[in-house]
Order: structure tokens, then sequence, then C-alpha cells
């Protein structure tokens, strides 16, 4: 006598592979809807848009000759004016952003204290590559550099990023 269709070996497998196919698509399904990256903005239009008038800020910041001198110390960054026509000691936006974490970035703003000397106390030291960003407080004029962390010595920004 034979056997009914459900305790034979083949329709099972049959049914097993396109069954393997909707269960491995629906575990994609839900893997990229779990918050993935984003690498095309939505608003990338206005995003171009804001790309050159922050070229006009570096720009700004040669016209006026500026540059700062960065050090660290622990988890202690230094800011300090080295050269440029502004006004002495006034405040500025430091922003640290890394390149792969943006959960990490930050963005801090900052006062001189008698000396000319700008102090961040962070929570634990910086480590690996980080863009280190100087705004004016009123942001016409903006400095930007790639830095290694931790700083081996003094490490100077400037607006052409040398």
């Amino acid at each position: 006598m034979s056997q009914p269709w459900y305790r034979q070996f083949w329709p099972w497998f049959l049914i097993a592979l396109p069954l393997c196919a909707v269960l491995a698509s629906v575990y994609t399904a839900v893997i990229a809807s779990r918050g993935g990256v984003n690498l095309v903005a939505e608003d990338y239009y206005k995003q171009g848009k804001e790309i050159n008038q922050d070229l006009s800020k570096f720009h700004r910041a040669a016209k006026l000759g500026l540059t700062f001198a960065l050090q660290s110390s622990g988890n202690t960054l230094l800011v300090q004016k080295r050269s440029g026509d502004t006004t002495d000691n006034q405040a500025i936006h430091l922003s640290l952003y890394h390149p792969t974490l943006p959960g990490r970035d930050s963005d801090h703003l900052l006062t001189a204290d008698a000396r000319g000397v700008y102090r961040l106390t962070l929570d634990a030291p910086l480590n690996g590559k980080w863009q280190v960003r100087i705004d004016a407080f009123n942001h016409e004029w903006r400095v930007q550099e790639t830095v290694h962390f931790p700083l081996a010595q003094e490490t100077v920004l400037d607006p052409a990023g040398r």
C-alpha cells in the first residue's frame, strides 16, 4: 500500500525550498527596516546650496588670516588663536565630527580665559581620526582640519586645511 503524500519526502522538500526563500526575504526586510545608514540625503539640493555657503566662510577666514593652535592633554582640548583679524577672545563654536560614527559628533560653544585659551573637557579622550571645525560665534567664518588623536604635538588649523 502506498503512503499518503504528506508522509513522503519529496513534497515536503519541494515545499521547503520556496518557504526558505520567503523566510529569508522577510528576515532581510527586517534587517533593512532597523535603521540603516542613509547614504543619500533627502534634501540633497538644500545641502548642496549650504556647501557653497560654507565655502564662503572658509574664504572669509582666509581673508582674515585666521589660524588656531589645537592641543590635547588627556580628555582636555585646548584651542588658541595664533593669528587673524578678529575680535580677541570672542566666543567660538568647536565641532567634532567622527567620519564613521555620527552618534559621537558634538558641538560646543567655548569662551576664552584671560590668556585667550579656549578649553574643552570631554567625558573621554578622543582617539582616531576626527574632523575639527571652528566657527565664529556669529558663523561668519570657519576653519576646519582633519586631526588624528591623540595629538603628539600642537596642530595648526587654518582655512586652507593644510
